[in-house]
């Protein structure tokens, strides 16, 4: 059976568009993983973590996948190792970052996964390029859409929509 999964990914280092590119080939070639729809690419303010960061890379990614919760997490986690994440500072800068935003209706929380994503109803960065490719998916818990959610947060970092994928 086939599950429609929402991945956001995120980078400021290192070619940041060129990161997001790579991310996405590893994850095309993957048995059981087909991207269906992607975002454009969208600039944002960091938020959190250490002063002087550069702007974020933002995109948000469907796919269809038969790989259960914790597998795709375990892939995720794989991509971003072969592209150079280093996990040092929280909110710091990164090379890449995948988190599994949603994973159909799935309602999980396990050491390593929450599903779905416990702060994606608090970041922009997330929810506009989600927005533009899945408005109507519906938050299992809060009974939201996902343009739902974007209209009700408050003004926050700068975003701008770079590119049409």
């Amino acid at each position: 059976m086939k599950n429609m999964a929402a991945v956001a990914f995120g980078a400021n280092l290192e070619d940041p568009p060129e990161q997001l590119r790579k991310a996405r080939e590893f994850l095309a070639s993957i048995p059981g993983f087909e991207q269906t729809k992607a975002s454009g690419i969208y600039l944002t303010e960091p938020v959190g973590g250490p002063s002087g960061q550069n702007w974020y890379h933002n995109q948000a990614v469907l796919y269809q996948t038969t790989l259960g919760p914790l597998d795709l997490l375990a892939f995720l986690m794989d991509v971003e190792k072969r592209l150079g994440r280093i996990r040092e500072v929280r909110w710091g800068p990164r090379v890449i970052d995948l988190d599994l935003l949603f994973l159909d209706q799935e309602i999980m929380e396990v050491p390593e996964l929450s599903l779905p994503h416990p702060r994606l109803a608090e970041r922009a960065f997330v929810l506009e390029p989600l927005n533009e490719i899945a408005p109507n998916w519906v938050h299992p818990v809060t009974k939201l859409t996902v343009s739902q959610m974007l209209a009700k947060l408050l003004p926050g970092p700068s975003i701008r929509r770079l590119t049409v994928q």
